[in-house]
């Protein structure tokens, strides 16, 4: 049988760290690609070799995210600027910043992982970039552990 005829295994919310990017045609073109860059670099900080202990990074819309309850639930990344998305928007004054380059970039989280919530944007696709790798170098690995052991898994 052909895979692609098989019906998916069902998504398991419990599992999902979640990368949130706008609905808007620049967040799609610029930042959906980044994100799906950003969720395979999650997936390799999975520490487990037990597969029902390992978390699944997945990409979708704000618009998603703000209107499920289950998902909004999940550790989340916010990638993409306020004028795009969503969810950086309303984070934006929540949010506080843990490493900025002044007027280029931003990444947004609590350092103590009180909430496993972080959002990366820059003023331009290239600065929304850099904030990312930025995020990889410094704070990914603690946003995984505390996905993984803070959130019941």
């Amino acid at each position: 049988m052909d895979p692609l005829d098989r019906r998916p295994d069902p998504i398991d919310p419990d599992a999902l760290v979640l990368i949130v990017v706008g609905a808007h045609l620049a967040a799609e073109r610029w930042d959906r690609p980044l994100a799906t860059h950003l969720a395979g670099c999650l997936a390799g900080l999975n520490t487990t070799d037990d597969p029902a202990d390992q978390l699944c990074p997945m990409v979708c819309t704000d618009l998603w995210y703000l209107n499920d309850d289950t998902l909004r639930r999940r550790p989340t990344i916010s990638l993409g600027a306020p004028d795009v998305n969503a969810l950086t928007a309303y984070w934006a004054d929540k949010l506080p910043s843990a490493y900025t380059v002044e007027g280029v970039l931003t990444v947004q989280l609590d350092v103590e992982w009180n909430e496993p919530a972080v959002a990366c944007w820059g003023i331009s696709p290239s600065a929304t970039a850099r904030a990312v790798q930025a995020f990889l170098d410094r704070y990914a690995k603690g946003f995984m552990h505390r996905a993984r052991t803070g959130m019941g898994r």
